[in-house]
């Protein structure tokens, strides 16, 4: 049995974290599942039903982890001799937009995609403000720093990224200058192309 077992569905969100694999230089093995219907075994795995879910091998133990921000910084936590872990005044900047790419950023995107307006005044009650705001936070931080925790690859890219890599790419993030050029920068790494080309198969292969 591979040290990690991978749950996913072709061209979804279990997109990020098998880049964060790759990164990592896991050994792991994928469960691959359809969008419409799951293993009734699969809810003893995550009651919510849905992927990507990472479950770790290990001293005769299975840990679960779910939401890809944990995922992939569990990967970082349990592979530190990948390099993906901050530094300690890299640290503040990593969790940062770490958490503002799981949270802030991507309810700003869902709540725009779905037509949702939040009521004039009631902007701080919203957590992310507007999208606008939520951009303009991201943009100012990547016109002065490559990277989520500065001038280094971090796993923290490999969320706050996957939200300009995907956003860029379907219309529901504008382009920026800014996020053009982070973007170029971290989908020229090797694990990107690797879990990428896996997932592009996969896409192809699937039904429908």
């Amino acid at each position: 049995m591979a040290e990690f077992t991978f749950y996913t569905v072709a061209m979804s969100c279990g997109q990020i974290s098998r880049w964060a694999l790759h990164e990592a230089g896991a050994e792991y093995e994928h469960v691959m599942m359809d969008w419409e219907t799951r293993p009734e075994s699969f809810k003893h795995v995550n009651p919510m039903n849905k992927v990507p879910v990472l479950v770790h091998h290990v001293s005769g133990r299975d840990y679960v982890v779910t939401e890809c921000a944990a995922i992939n910084h569990y990967l970082a936590e349990t592979h530190p001799e990948a390099g993906l872990l901050p530094d300690t005044h890299e640290l503040a900047a990593y969790f940062r937009w770490l958490f503002f790419a799981a949270g802030p950023l991507e309810q700003a995107v869902v709540a725009k995609a779905m037509g949702w307006e939040v009521p004039e005044g009631k902007s701080g009650m919203a957590g992310f403000g507007s999208l606008d705001l939520a951009l303009d936070a991201a943009d100012q931080w990547l016109s002065a720093n490559d990277f989520a925790a500065g001038s280094r690859f971090t796993m923290a890219d490999t969320y706050f990224g996957s939200q300009f890599v995907w956003g860029l790419q379907f219309g529901s993030i504008p382009e920026r200058p800014a996020f053009r050029a982070y973007v170029d920068r971290i989908t020229q790494r090797p694990a990107y192309a690797e879990a990428r080309a896996i997932d592009a198969n996969l896409g192809a292969a699937a039904p429908g």
